[in-house]
């Protein structure tokens, strides 16, 4: 288990690097195909960090598509939500950004080896937070994690939360984690803050970013199939 470091000391849940290192299922830049949706859920669940309620899950209203543009100190991030993949993965992410959930939270963790992500989504800024609810998989038949995914972040099977990454460069996982955006625009930002490098606190390759990413606010804008 990979622990934070001073004042931030707490688990973090997310992409154990063992993960990674066994990880045989091959990147591609396909995407994953669709596969029958679990029912939607959310469960309530500690922690509930700034929290905001429980969103309803109305399939008509979650099968809408949508962008969501991260407005970051590190430049602007773009992506398209799956939500003809990942209903209720995306309805969640929605929910919570328009409720401001994720405005001036920042990226707590950056990856340089073996895995290659920034993982966001945590009010706490320690890789333990949560809004206060969890919910099912989805989308993971098949599923792989090229540059520009975006996936979520879990504690196990069914354990998701607020918490995500973006993968800046291909990256080989096992099919565990949620893929339910492509970064559209942005992916250079990624790979600057990448660039950076991170302090190396969780383990070589796996800490703080160095350039600060912090998110001031999210803008969900209606998208296309």
């Amino acid at each position: 288990m990979l622990r934070r470091q001073g004042a931030l000391l707490a688990a973090v849940t997310l992409i154990p690097l063992a993960t990674a290192a066994q990880a045989g299922a091959a990147t591609a830049a396909q995407a994953a195909p669709a596969q029958p949706a679990a029912a939607c859920t959310y469960t309530p669940a500690v922690p509930a960090d700034n929290y905001k309620g429980i969103p309803d899950f109305d399939p008509v209203k979650a099968a809408r598509p949508f962008n969501a543009t991260l407005r970051t100190s590190q430049g602007a991030i773009t992506f398209k939500a799956l939500t003809d993949k990942a209903p209720c993965t995306t309805n969640s992410f929605r929910f919570l950004a328009e409720k401001r959930y994720f405005n001036g939270t920042h990226c707590h963790r950056l990856t340089t080896a073996r895995l290659y992500v920034l993982q966001c989504g945590d009010p706490t800024g320690t890789g333990s937070g949560g809004p206060g609810y969890s919910f099912p998989d989805e989308n993971l038949t098949g599923a792989t994690y090229p540059a520009g995914t975006v996936a979520m972040a879990n504690a196990g099977p069914n354990t998701n939360g607020s918490q995500f990454f973006f993968v800046w460069k291909d990256t080989k996982l096992s099919p565990a984690y949620t893929p339910f955006g492509q970064v559209t625009s942005g992916l250079d930002v990624l790979q600057t803050i990448a660039a950076g490098g991170e302090d190396d606190q969780n383990g070589p390759g796996d800490g703080y970013p160095t350039l600060p990413v912090n998110i001031k606010r999210v803008d969900i804008k209606r998208g296309s199939h």
